[in-house]
C-alpha cells in the first residue's frame, strides 16, 4: 500500500514538472529575467552579454534506476556527467556572446569534487552553473548540485565543482579562440580568479608529464594487491559519445572513468561502494570520434575507511595511422565502503609489492593527509 501511494505521488510530481517545463518552453527567452532566476537549459535559451555578469544556468532531472547501483545510490559518474553538461552549456553560450567566429566550449579540467551527500533513485538533481572567471583563452565555471526529495520537498547540497573550459573554433577544432571578458561584482574577484587560473595551469602541466606509465595485467595476483583489483575498460567512441564537432563530451569520459574506478573499489572491498571525492581531472587532449579508448584503474592508497584509485584514459586513433596512442585524461577517485545500512566500513589495507607501487602509495598517503588537514582546518571555529 505504501509503495502504491509513493508511486502515485511520484507520478503526480513528474506530471507537474513536465507542465512547468512546457510553460518555460512556451514563454521562451525573457529579456526581463533577473540574474537570480532559473533557466531550464533543455528548453530555454538564455542570452549572455559579455558586458554583464554571467547569469546562472540551472538544469534538473529525476534520478532513475539506471543511474544508480544495486543499493540505490546514484553513480558518481552520472552526477559528474550532469555537472559537465551544465558547464558546457553556460560556457559555450558565453563564448558565443559576441559577434565573431562561432565556437564550442571543450572541458580542459575539473578541480577536486567532493560528494557531500548521497543521491538516491527518485530524487531530483538540480544542477546550477555560473561563470566566475575568464582568462584570454579559458572559462572558469562553478557548479553546485542539489538533490530534492519530491515527496517531502527536502533539499540538500550534494556537490560543488569547479570546471575549466576552452573555446574551440567550429571551423577548426584544433584552434583555440579568445574568450569574451566578464564584469565582476567585486574588485577582488578577478584577482582571486587569476590566482586559481595560474595554480590549475601549473598543476595540469605537471600532471601531464607525470602520467606517462600504463597499467599492465599481472597473472594470478594475490588478494589486496594492486594487481588483484586493477581493471580496464575498452570503448569504441561512437557518434552518441561526441559533440556535433566530432570529439567526446567531457561528461562521457568522466562517467566511464568513474565506472572503472568503482569496479576497482568493489573488487578490493567486495562490498557496496560509493564515490566520496574526485581529485582534479585533467583532460590532456581531445578524443575524436572513431578512437578506441582504454580506461584503466588501479588502487594507489588505502586509509582505514577510504580508497584512492588512479584512473588513466588512453586514446588510440585506429582510423588515423599518422597519430599514435596518447594519454587523453587522468584523475584520482576516492571511494568509501558502506554496509547495507549505509554505514562506513573499514577498508582492507592495500599491499603494495613493487617499488613503483610503494612510491604511489606514499604519494597517495601525502594527498590524503594534506586533504585531511585541510578539512580539519575548515572545521575549526573562526575567531
Amino acid at each position: 500500500m505504501k509503495l502504491l501511494v509513493y508511486t502515485l505521488r511520484l507520478h503526480l510530481r513528474l506530471r507537474e514538472l513536465s507542465r512547468q517545463a512546457a510553460t518555460w518552453e512556451h514563454l521562451g527567452p525573457r529579456s526581463s529575467q533577473g540574474p537570480g532566476e532559473k533557466c531550464w537549459a533543455s528548453v530555454q535559451a538564455v542570452e549572455t552579454s559579455s558586458n554583464l555578469p554571467s547569469r546562472p544556468c540551472i538544469t534538473a532531472r529525476i534520478m532513475r534506476p539506471d543511474d544508480a547501483n544495486v543499493a540505490g545510490n546514484v553513480h558518481g559518474g552520472t552526477i559528474l556527467k550532469m555537472i559537465e553538461e551544465a558547464g558546457a552549456i553556460i560556457s559555450t553560450r558565453h563564448c558565443n556572446s559576441q559577434n565573431g567566429e562561432r565556437c564550442v566550449a571543450a572541458l580542459a579540467r575539473v578541480e577536486r569534487t567532493d560528494f557531500l551527500s548521497p543521491m538516491c533513485i527518485g530524487e531530483v538533481a538540480h544542477v546550477s552553473a555560473e561563470i566566475t572567471y575568464t582568462s584570454k583563452h579559458s572559462v572558469e565555471v562553478q557548479v553546485n548540485v542539489m538533490s530534492e526529495n519530491i515527496l517531502t520537498g527536502t533539499k540538500k547540497l550534494t556537490n560543488k565543482a569547479t570546471l575549466w573550459y576552452v573555446p574551440l573554433s567550429l571551423k577548426n577544432v584544433d584552434k583555440v579562440l579568445e574568450v569574451p571578458p566578464v564584469v565582476y561584482s567585486r574588485q577582488e574577484q578577478e584577482e582571486e580568479g587569476r590566482k586559481r587560473y595560474e595554480a590549475q595551469k601549473l598543476e595540469r602541466m605537471e600532471t601531464k608529464w607525470r602520467n606517462g606509465d600504463i597499467v599492465q595485467p599481472v597473472p594470478n595476483p594475490e588478494p589486496n594487491t594492486v594487481s588483484y583489483s586493477q581493471s580496464s575498460l575498452i570503448h569504441l567512441v561512437g557518434p552518441s559519445d561526441c559533440t556535433l564537432h566530432g570529439f567526446v563530451h567531457g561528461g562521457v569520459t568522466m562517467k566511464l572513468m568513474d565506472e572503472v574506478a568503482g569496479i576497482v573499489a568493489a573488487r578490493h572491498c567486495k562490498t557496496n561502494i560509493v564515490t566520496a571525492s574526485v581529485d582534479a581531472i585533467n583532460f590532456h587532449d581531445k578524443i575524436r570520434k572513431g578512437c578506441v579508448i582504454t580506461i584503466s584503474g588501479r588502487m594507489t592508497f588505502t586509509s582505514n575507511k577510504s580508497m584512492e584509485i588512479e584512473v588513466l584514459v588512453d586514446a588510440d586513433p585506429v582510423v588515423d595511422n599518422s597519430q599514435k596512442r596518447y594519454r587523453a585524461a587522468s584523475a584520482f577517485f576516492t571511494y568509501v565502503s558502506l554496509s547495507q545500512e549505509g554505514k562506513s566500513l573499514p577498508v582492507p589495507q592495500l599491499v603494495p609489492e613493487t617499488e613503483d607501487e610503494k612510491k604511489r602509495f606514499e604519494e597517495g598517503k601525502g594527498r590524503y593527509l594534506q586533504m585531511k588537514a585541510k578539512r580539519q582546518g575548515q572545521a575549526e571555529p573562526q575567531p
